[in-house]
């Protein structure tokens, strides 16, 4: 492909309320297709961000069937473009527990890629406490899917801190990094980690952020953010909703990777 492609990253807010969500993730992906974007990531958690851990539960869909699911396909074939829908709660065959799950949906709605999260939280600081383990299941499997414009990698939130991961993707034109970061990790390194894995990898990166004050006293750190091959930030929205939008261009990411060719140098 030897045309730039648009991508837009949806930075949300989201609410124990899943109408409200849904609410608010079509009006920001509606925004993104009138500005021309042609892929759109929804943030982890986009359709419910619960009062306590176990609201999730509640809301689990079985693979396939749900209105988090039906949501999503609509979406994507409204408006004929690639939805990556964040993350939703799958159910999983341990009780009491669910996958956080992240669905791909072509142009015609059709589902075409799955990812549950590998690498799940878990963070202690004072009252700051956060353990995902005690209501996600661990995923297993490495995933990516093609575009238009080349692989694309999938990922969420937690996963970027571990770099094997993208490794064994192979080489992707594209990550996309759906999260949910605190305020106080992604103050620290949120900006950091993204712009390292767009270095070392030598692709673009779009990362999807909730981003403000939460009705269940939650803060997180937003800054959704499209990265390019050679880690400069194209675009970034530090709080609030909305959007960032820009493009994939073949022709950059070529450049990057034959002007430093670290991909072929590589011996381990």
């Amino acid at each position: 492909m030897n045309d730039s492609f648009k991508v837009a990253a949806i930075q949300m807010v989201s609410t124990p309320e899943p109408q409200e969500n849904f609410d608010a993730a079509a009006r920001l992906v509606t925004q993104a297709a009138r500005q021309g974007a042609q892929l759109v990531l929804l943030p982890e958690y986009w359709p419910i961000m619960g009062r306590h851990e176990r609201d999730k539960l509640t809301h689990a869909e079985a693979d396939g069937s749900g209105p988090i699911q039906e949501h999503m396909s609509a979406l994507a074939r409204q408006h004929r473009l690639w939805l990556v829908g964040g993350t939703l709660p799958l159910q999983s065959a341990v009780s009491g527990k669910v996958l956080n799950t992240s669905l791909v949906y072509g142009p015609d709605g059709q589902r075409v890629a799955r990812y549950d999260k590998i690498h799940l939280f878990n963070f202690v600081r004072g009252e700051e406490n956060y353990d995902e383990a005690r209501t996600i299941e661990y995923g297993s499997e490495v995933r990516s899917f093609e575009a238009p414009f080349g692989r694309v990698g999938l990922s969420v939130c937690y996963d970027l801190r571990f770099p094997e991961l993208y490794r064994a993707m192979g080489e992707c034109a594209l990550i996309v990094m759906p999260a949910a970061f605190t305020y106080t990790t992604g103050r620290a390194h949120w900006e950091l980690l993204l712009r390292a894995r767009a270095i070392e990898n030598q692709c673009y990166v779009l990362a999807s952020a909730q981003g403000g004050e939460h009705v269940n006293g939650r803060r997180t750190w937003g800054h959704s953010m499209l990265v390019d091959p050679w880690g400069e930030i194209v675009s970034v929205l530090p709080e609030g909703e909305g959007l960032v939008i820009g493009d994939i261009d073949p022709h950059r990411l070529q450049y990057v990777r034959e002007s430093l060719p670290a991909l072929r140098h590589r011996k381990l």
